[in-house]
């Protein structure tokens, strides 16, 4: 809290002194636009530039150094700016006042095997809590970092980047300002992707003569001109200067075909230079930093500076569109011909590294995520793997919950399947959906919320939250039998971590009970790991049948001074007491 705090301060200062700057500036601008026009002025009523030629270029010069500062001005104004409003974020996130981050929405999918049933995506979700990605790849690479699990390799990997990042925080900050400074989306990204895999577009052999021998014609007849004072190379300008306009204007389709699909993306595209530079320019120990710095090599040239010449050249051609520079630069040397042309050159060379370098901005944001979120929570441990299918967690608990007032517990999966009892309210879905989160967490790479972990990762199958679909036509209680189903398939093929919470809960208790105990046993038989919620315990029993395989564990209610107490401490055995009985009295329901 105290560095987003002291950075606050800091960046506030920055942004005063920066907005002193840009006023101090555009003043001097008006004052320099006034002066020359008094001077054109003068120049108008005296009929003479004797005396006013030097002054006038040395305006101009001023007006264009003070045009140059005022863009650096306002790039570190909206820097400044952004900053404050990043680290305020993390203080009203840390405070639990709201989050501005975005959550995730558009990733929420019933179907998936546990994201919507443990709340991964959408409001108040783990993808919000996490998310400090600004790119639209990034928000996507987030999202896929959360909805399989890593390889152990892969995990082991990330995991050091992240320890790594963590002792990173100004960069981190860097990293992310720089993406909300101009953010990207969807369709600027795949514009640009798609621009890379076009083919590109050559421009033939007497064109690229004309293109340079045009211009060359024009600049020796003024030379001329100037020489010998012939007014038949004055007139031979005029001619050669309509002439390279005429050859330029030949090339427009092809131009403004190629303007059509980039000039949204020039901004981006400069905003994607400035984030590829910063991550050159840091150094790294970590194996997963070093290949995706790797990834921004390309022979002897940084990313850095070929995606800035690509900047470049999409603004180059942009001018296409102003009459008066598209005229007057046209008829002098042809520019625009040039630029198609050395923006084909740069496409043949290096288009297709574009996506590998959104990818590396992409992937350094997610583990930005991870750290900060290691960062912010620095009681958070990495789990050591295992391959054994052991899974164990110290003081587990719930990270979207209040750090201040959740309950811990201690869990280690041996016997491997756990039956869970508990009365209303006593902790149990909360319970299932930390064990989800964390192994999700997992098997990502990221920090958990326990005091030590031990795991071996594995997919998570989730049955918690299903609901009426509408628009299949489909029952709460036929959805659950597909998710069943589903669930059975994927442990055929592979051992899975498996959460079910209170099952068939559409038919009768008879039925409810039945289906219930058979599933248990499948699951034994299956090798699964993981637990199930019921009230039924009668479903306990068969816990005696299957010793090394089950165990009940519960989570227990006090009724004392007519009130009920939870402890949200998991126990082992069956619940005893009842609380819905002593609830309906005490509210007069019964």
């Amino acid at each position: 809290m105290d560095f987003y705090s002291s950075r606050v301060t800091a960046f506030a200062a920055e942004l005063t002194k920066y907005k002193k700057q840009y006023n101090l500036i555009s003043t001097a601008r008006f004052i320099v636009a006034v002066i020359f026009l008094v001077l054109i002025y003068l120049v108008i009523r005296q009929r003479s530039m004797s005396g006013f030629t030097v002054p006038a270029f040395v305006l101009i010069a001023i007006f264009i150094v003070l045009l140059r500062l005022h863009s650096i001005i306002i790039f570190k104004k909206q820097r400044a700016a952004i900053l404050v409003a990043v680290n305020q974020d993390e203080i009203n996130h840390l405070l639990r006042k709201g989050s501005n981050f975005y959550n995730g929405k558009e990733f929420i999918s019933p179907k998936h095997p546990y994201s919507h049933d443990l709340d991964i995506f959408g409001d108040n979700s783990l993808y919000q809590h996490l998310n400090r990605t600004e790119t639209y790849k990034g928000s996507q690479m987030l999202a896929e970092r959360l909805s399989a699990p890593l390889s152990e390799t892969e995990i082991l990997k990330t995991q050091a980047a992240v320890k790594e990042l963590v002792a990173k925080p100004e960069w981190r900050q860097e990293i992310e300002a720089l993406g909300r400074i101009k953010k990207d989306s969807r369709s600027t990204y795949n514009i640009l992707v798609a621009w890379s895999k076009t083919p590109t577009l050559k421009i033939d052999v007497l064109s690229t003569v004309l293109s340079v021998a045009g211009p060359v014609a024009l600049l020796s007849s003024f030379i001329g001109y100037l020489i010998t004072g012939n007014g038949e190379l004055l007139s031979a300008c005029t001619y050669i200067f309509s002439f390279n306009l005429l050859t330029a204007m030949a090339k427009a389709k092809a131009i403004k075909k190629e303007v059509a699909n980039t000039t949204v993306i020039g901004e981006i595209v400069n905003q994607y230079r400035l984030i590829i530079d910063c991550i050159e320019q840091e150094n790294f120990t970590s194996e997963k930093l070093i290949e995706i710095k790797n990834k921004l090599g390309h022979d002897s040239t940084s990313a850095g500076s070929l995606i800035k010449k690509l900047a470049m050249l999409f603004g180059q051609l942009d001018t296409v569109a102003n009459v008066f520079v598209a005229i007057l630069f046209n008829g002098l040397f042809q520019y625009h011909i040039h630029i198609f042309k050395a923006l084909q050159v740069w496409k043949k060379n290096h288009a297709t590294q574009i996506p590998q370098w959104l990818d590396a901005i992409a992937e350094t944001e997610a583990l930005n995520s991870f750290a900060n979120f290691s960062y912010n929570n620095p009681g958070y441990v990495f789990p050591i793997l295992n391959k054994d299918y052991a899974i164990n967690f110290k003081d587990l608990a719930h990270p979207l919950l209040n750090p201040a007032t959740r309950i811990g517990n201690d869990i280690d999966f041996t016997p491997r399947f756990t039956i869970l009892t508990g009365s209303n309210m006593s902790g149990k879905s909360t319970f299932l959906r930390s064990l989800g989160i964390n192994m999700v967490l997992a098997g990502a790479g990221a920090p958990v919320c326990a005091a030590s972990a031990n795991v071996h990762p594995l997919p998570v199958l989730v049955s918690m939250r299903l609901s009426d679909s509408l628009s299949d036509s489909e029952s709460y209680f036929f959805a659950e039998i597909k998710r069943l189903k589903f669930i059975m398939d994927e442990l055929d093929s592979k051992r899975s971590f498996v959460l079910l919470d209170e099952i068939l809960r559409g038919t009768n208790s008879d039925d409810k009970r039945t289906g219930t105990i058979e599933v248990v046993k499948k699951m034994v038989r299956k090798m699964a790991i993981g637990a199930i919620a019921t009230h039924d315990i009668e479903v306990c029993n068969i816990a005696a049948d299957y010793p090394e395989s089950l165990i009940n564990r519960c989570f227990e209610v006090e009724i004392a001074d007519n009130e009920l107490h939870f402890d949200y401490k998991l126990r082992d055995g069956i619940c005893r007491n009842k609380s819905a009985t002593f609830l309906m009295k005490k509210t007069g329901v019964i």
